[in-house]
């Protein structure tokens, strides 16, 4: 069996193989190395054309009966002896004949789906990095369920530990979303170290469902929640889910440094954030011009600057704020009066408070007073 076959699958496997056990019969030897391996062969050329393992194992096992109804038939106890050494001989053959078959389907198996793999993957990077021609993505997008016409929402998943494609996370939350809403044009997939997911806008349920699964995982080895979720807003077109993709991580990069409370975070409610950030100069100087003089008090800025930060928080009201700051109303009202005694800003006018909040936030986004300006 060393000469390769052009054969129609699966008549010509039958054909092979019921010459090969014929072989194995007459001479009750084991199969040659060369000759698993080409089954392993046959068994990947068969996956490649779209057989089940099932199938062939079927076919061939219908050439074994064939084999078997060959043997002879006798009554003697001599060819009885001779009749049982050959169908262990054929069996045994069946047996490893098989294995090697279905070695071979699982590897052209596992092949297609390394390709296929490969393939999202690099959709998934053209997709979320904008690198590749809009028209072009929106036809690759087909083949993996997405309609790019229509509008899109991201939501991004970070946790303590980077997601894989292989992590447990992953594939639970894949099956628990195929479980609840069937086939739907959704996408999930990691991205450097988070998880992702891409659905219509008009699944709203599905990103929810994806929050609440990371978030409350439940028990099981690997299925640690999630730190934050934060989904995007509402975008059209192939460029629309870079967009979403983009407001989502923004959302968790100003949680982040802001260091707020909140788990489950939505891109249009921290707008005002961008809008802060987007002349940093001009926040800088704020920082400086507002907060500066805080430098000047024992200790350093940082308490004073979380003191203002924890009153905003906590409303405006002094035990609140007392409490989440471990100190005792008294101290706190002594650090009010120093804040306003260097600032020049009293938090119990209106605009001067927005300043001072604006300033504060400000700074935690500048990293100050850690990062010099």
């Amino acid at each position: 069996m060393t000469e390769e076959i052009d054969y129609d699958i699966p008549t010509e496997l039958a054909e092979v193989y019921l010459v090969l056990l014929a072989d194995v019969s007459r001479t009750g030897r084991l199969l040659r190395r060369e000759e698993l391996e080409r089954l392993r062969r046959l068994g990947e050329h068969c996956a490649e054309a779209g057989h089940g393992l099932r199938e062939v194992v079927a076919h061939c096992l219908a050439a074994a009966r064939r084999a078997w109804q060959t043997l002879p038939g006798t009554t003697s106890a001599s060819s009885v002896t001779e009749l049982r050494r050959t169908g262990d001989a054929v069996l045994a053959a069946t047996d490893a004949a098989l294995a090697a078959l279905g070695e071979g389907h699982e590897r052209a198996q596992r092949l297609a789906v390394r390709q296929e793999e490969a393939a999202r993957r690099e959709f998934i990077d053209d997709l979320l990095f904008g690198r590749s021609d809009l028209g072009l993505l929106a036809e690759r997008a087909e083949r993996f369920g997405l309609r790019l016409a229509g509008a899109y929402t991201v939501a991004v998943a970070v946790g303590d530990e980077p997601f894989a494609d292989v992590h447990p996370m992953v594939h639970r939350v894949e099956r628990e979303l195929a479980g609840r809403f069937g086939e739907r044009d959704v996408l999930l997939a990691s991205k450097d170290g988070r998880l992702v997911c891409i659905a219509p806008d008009s699944e709203r349920a599905v990103l929810e469902a994806f929050a609440e699964l990371t978030l409350r995982p439940g028990s099981g080895r690997g299925y640690q929640p999630v730190r934050r979720v934060a989904t995007g807003r509402r975008h059209s077109g192939p460029s629309g889910v870079l967009r979403s993709y983009e407001e989502a991580l923004d959302a968790l990069d100003y949680a982040q440094r802001l260091g707020l409370p909140a788990r489950q975070l939505r891109a249009e409610e921290l707008l005002v954030f961008p809008v802060l950030m987007r002349d940093r100069s001009a926040m800088a100087d704020l920082v400086r011009t507002v907060l500066g003089p805080l430098t000047e008090a024992r200790g350093g800025a940082r308490p004073l600057l979380d003191t203002i930060a924890v009153q905003a928080e906590a409303a405006y009201v002094n035990a609140e704020a007392a409490r989440r700051l471990g100190l005792s109303v008294r101290t706190l009202g002594y650090r009010l009066e120093r804040i306003k005694a260097l600032t020049g800003y009293d938090p119990a006018d209106a605009l001067q408070r927005f300043t001072l909040e604006t300033a504060a936030m400000g700074a935690r986004l500048l990293n100050w007073p850690e990062q010099p300006l």
